[in-house]
This record gives C-alpha cells, sequence and structure tokens, in this order.
C-alpha cells in the first residue's frame, strides 16, 4: 500500500491528458496535501459544485469541473463506515479484487486477473471472500490465493493503519472504524478491499545489539533530531554490497566498534560517509522525527528516547541503526 495515495474531500472531472480520466471519468478527490501538480490542485480546490475552470500545467489544458462525491457502492459495510474512526493506529489484513474498468487496470498496473475480470464478477468474489472472512476463514491463506495487492499477498503480512497513514482514503476510512476481529468490504479506484482487523503481532524480542534500557524510557512529545548509520549483515541488509557477505560476528564487531569511536567523541558524519549503507545518512542527512512521524516504527522508538548527544542502537528489517540525537 505505500503506493497508494490519499484521497480527499473535493471530487473533480478533469478533461485532461489523463488515460485513466479520459476512459472511465473516473473523479479525482483533491485535497490540500494531495501529490498533484500544483497548478491543478490550486484551481481544483477553489471551485464550487458544478463550477468549471481552466488551468494550464505542463501536461497542457485541464478543464475541471467540480462535482458531487460518488455515492458509495451497495455492497460497501455502510453500517461499519458510519461509526466514528478511531485515531490508530490499528492492524489490519486485506484481500484486494480488482476488475478490467478501474483506473489501475485501465493504465496497466493491476493484476493480470483483474484486467479479465468484470466488474459484476468482481462484487461476486469480493462478497464470497467476505463472507469466508467472517467465518473464521484464514486470511493469510485468502491473500495468498485471490489478493492483488503486491506488498501483502504473499506474506499475510498486516497493514498498520493510522489516521495520519498515507493510505488511500478509502482503505483508511473503513480500517479505523472496523472493530477488532471483525471485517468489512470497501471500494477504491484499486478495486475491492476485504479487510479484517486482527490484533497488534506481538513484539518481537530485542536484538542482543539493542539499547534496551533507553527503549524502557518514556518518549519526548516534541520534534527532535537525529543523524544515524545503518549496518546490515548477511541475512538483514539493503541494497549495498558490504553487507552482503558479512556474517553477524563481524557486524557485531563493526557496531561496538563504531560506538566505541562515537563515545570517544568521534563526530558522527564522517564515520556515516565513510562505513553507513544508507544513502542518506552516508550524505549525513539529519532526520526530523516527533511522534507524528510517519517512518519506521523502532527507529522512530528510538529516536524519541535519546538525550542530546546520546548514542542508541536498535534494528529494523533494513539492518542496524547506531543514532544519535544532535538536537
Amino acid at each position: 500500500m505505500g503506493n497508494v495515495l490519499g484521497r480527499g474531500r473535493h471530487a473533480v472531472r478533469p478533461v485532461c491528458r489523463c488515460p485513466a480520466g479520459r476512459v472511465t471519468g473516473e473523479p479525482y478527490n483533491v485535497k490540500t496535501d494531495a501529490p498533484f501538480v500544483p497548478e491543478f490542485k490550486n484551481l481544483a480546490l477553489r471551485l464550487k459544485e458544478k463550477e468549471v475552470g481552466i488551468v494550464k500545467t505542463a501536461f497542457g489544458y485541464h478543464v475541471i469541473e467540480r462535482v458531487a462525491k460518488p455515492p458509495p457502492d451497495p455492497l460497501e459495510s455502510a453500517d461499519i463506515l458510519a461509526r466514528t474512526p478511531e485515531a490508530g493506529p490499528v492492524q489490519v489484513q486485506h484481500v484486494l479484487v480488482g476488475w478490467k474498468d478501474t483506473p489501475q487496470a485501465l493504465s496497466g498496473r493491476a493484476d493480470k486477473r483483474a484486467m479479465e475480470r468484470t466488474k459484476a464478477d468482481a462484487d461476486k468474489l469480493a462478497k464470497d471472500l467476505l463472507d469466508k472472512v467472517r467465518a473464521n476463514g484464514d486470511m493469510a491463506k485468502l491473500m495468498k490465493e485471490y489478493s492483488e495487492d503486491p506488498g501483502s499477498k504473499d506474506t499475510g503480512k498486516p497493514y498498520e493503519v493510522a489516521a495520519t497513514t498515507q493510505f488511500v482514503e478509502g482503505f483508511k476510512n473503513l480500517a479505523l472504524r472496523l472493530k477488532l476481529n471483525e471485517a468489512g468490504l470497501v471500494k477504491t479506484p484499486f478495486g475491492w478491499h476485504v479487510i479484517k482487523r486482527v490484533p497488534p503481532p506481538p513484539p518481537p524480542p530485542p536484538d542482543p545489539l539493542e539499547t534496551v534500557d533507553i527503549l524502557k524510557r518514556k518518549p519526548e512529545t516534541g520534534k527532535i533530531k537525529v543523524k544515524q548509520i545503518l549496518l546490515g549483515w548477511k541475512d538483514v541488509h539493503i541494497e549495498d554490497e558490504r553487507p552482503k557477505n558479512r556474517d553477524r560476528k563481524t557486524l557485531e564487531k563493526l557496531v561496538k566498534d563504531t560506538v566505541a569511536r562515537l563515545k570517544k567523541g568521534d563526530k558522527i558524519e564522517p564515520i556515516a560517509a565513510e562505513i553507513s549503507e544508507d544513502p542518506g545518512s552516508k550524505a549525513g542527512i539529519a532526520v526530523d522525527v516527533s511522534p507524528e512521524t510517519n517512518t519506521i516504527p523502532p527507529f522512530k522508538n528510538m529516536a524519541l528516547r535519546l538525550k542530546v548527544g546520546e548514542i542508541g542502537i536498535v534494528k529494523t528489517d533494513f539492518g542496524i541503526h547506531i543514532v544519535q540525537r544532535i538536537e
């Protein structure tokens, strides 16, 4: 779901060089933080309902009409969507079912199964899947067999959703209204989402290298600034050649030696430039972190518990992060 755009308050119908919009007439939902070109967004957010305007962008001229928000699909879980949302975060699993008339399919970015499926067939499949989920069907198994979401279909992994998470609006609206172990159905430009709220996974045991005493503190509530050094090994790493042949014992020595250099007073920037495997930290870029920051939870948990100048170590899916608070 990382590539899913937020959708918002204003529905606009553009007449422009947009394959999906031209073929389907699907209105775009535009809000202030939506990732549209500024000129398009500036006009869309100023139109009154049924009003039409024209604006020029790098793509050409856009004739834009503000239209009413489309009514919900009769299959959607309207009773759940009528509830007051939680702030989250909540954990959800989902099965995505598309069809050939969605913008995703028409642009050639959908799963092959969706490209060959009618809306009526998608409706039937989504309803059948919802019934199976509500009958305590194995969600991970259903995801693997039916889901068209490349980010979760093979792993069964849940997504964490909060009010500030940048997911497509319909998906987020339903996820934040579900009760624990409840399932519902919602439609987005990607297709039907059969969503089930699941318990949060138990926290993994701390890595032996992690600074556990720091993680036990209460977090800061404001914004802080940190720099980091990311180091991996052959089992956990990003796309850097150095960790691919590094064993765990070598990693542990490298981490301990690096922390010793920092505690001795060496600056983090030249060390990061020398050994960090993350391009941002290698370039000396500082990271602003607050409780609202949408970043990797373990990294955020450590950063928000550091004192100025202090060093902490935490593990994520990308490797071992040596984090130093600088402000």
